[in-house]
């Protein structure tokens, strides 16, 4: 029922994005092809909106499969290294490969987002005190890290713009024929429902899942290769939305448990109703001018980010 509900919500928010904006809309020329409106609709519009649902569907379920694998409910690609990295391995691109198509690029950032995750966990094993909130600050350090790096090469290689236009995700630039690379994701996502009872036993621990009879390593490698695919996947289309993947995830358990096969759907669809409402909300504040989404989930986030670290904090006292 509760998957019900919230698909609906997702198509009534769909609509108004749909139908929201500075042009105006003739209702009865719509589906007429060549009018202006139904170019602003099906050019514009629709894709903009089909981006916003991908986009945040793909990235909460990347928060929820990091939390559930690291056992840490602060822990995301933003608050890993990930998103920073995937970030770094654009430039890189960039810098060495110009005139490359943007599946390389693409590939590209993957493979740093993939090596920045692992850093992440790496570091984040060797530490003998596993306090939940000191992990995800580690996390915020080595996108710290690499935010400057990306920062200081874009700088000497004159990229100082292209890296601003991904600091924050911005939808408004979404136009047919420049976002079809998130497509992509629906494989990704389908897969991740396929290992998701495998994700869930994976995140009660190793030794609980060898005896189980899964492949622990295995599983929590293809679980993080997803997540970078996802993420370098967003981050190349529509640029950074930082904390999405945070604080769905802890919404939806919250409230439904940490079931991660029977929370993935409603994870994925959470977050793209928050993303719509955020886009929403971007383009009604300051109408008719627009505040980029990244700028509008990055206020929000961080705010419920705090209110959770401080109820975590009062729980363990």
């Amino acid at each position: 029922m509760k998957n019900i509900a919230i698909t609906m919500i997702i198509i009534f928010l769909g609509i108004i994005s749909i139908f929201l904006g500075v042009a105006s809309v003739n209702l009865s020329d719509i589906f007429i092809e060549g009018s202006n409106s139904n170019n602003i609709i099906f050019l514009s519009r629709v894709p903009r909106t089909i981006s916003i649902i991908a986009a945040g569907f793909g990235m909460s379920i990347c928060g929820l499969i990091m939390q559930q694998l690291t056992m840490n409910k602060f822990v995301s690609p933003t608050t890993a290294g990930t998103a920073d990295s995937s970030k770094l391995g654009i430039l890189v691109a960039l810098l060495f490969f110009p005139k490359s198509t943007m599946m390389f690029k693409m590939l590209i950032a993957t493979l740093f987002s993939i090596a920045g995750t692992f850093l992440f966990l790496g570091i984040v094993r060797k530490i003998k005190v596993k306090d939940n909130a000191l992990v995800p600050l580690i996390g915020m350090m080595i996108s710290g890290v690499l935010s400057s790096l990306t920062m200081f090469f874009a700088y000497k290689g004159d990229y100082i713009q292209s890296v601003n236009s991904w600091m924050f995700g911005d939808f408004s630039g979404v136009l047919k024929g420049n976002y079809e690379l998130l497509y992509v994701t629906v494989p990704l996502i389908l897969t991740a429902f396929f290992y998701s009872k495998r994700f869930t036993i994976s995140g009660m621990g190793e030794e609980f899942s060898v005896n189980l009879g899964i492949n622990y390593k295995s599983v929590v490698n293809i679980g993080l290769v997803l997540v970078s695919l996802i993420s370098s996947l967003v981050m190349i289309t529509v640029g950074g939305i930082p904390f999405l993947g945070l604080i769905i995830p802890n919404i939806v358990s919250m409230f439904f448990g940490d079931n991660l096969s029977k929370n993935l759907y409603l994870t994925g669809c959470l977050g793209s109703s928050f993303l719509l409402l955020c886009d929403i909300l971007g383009r009604v504040v300051i109408y008719p001018h627009e505040i980029p989404i990244g700028m509008i989930t990055g206020v929000i986030g961080s705010g419920i980010f705090l209110i959770m670290i401080i109820r975590r904090l009062s729980f363990e006292e």
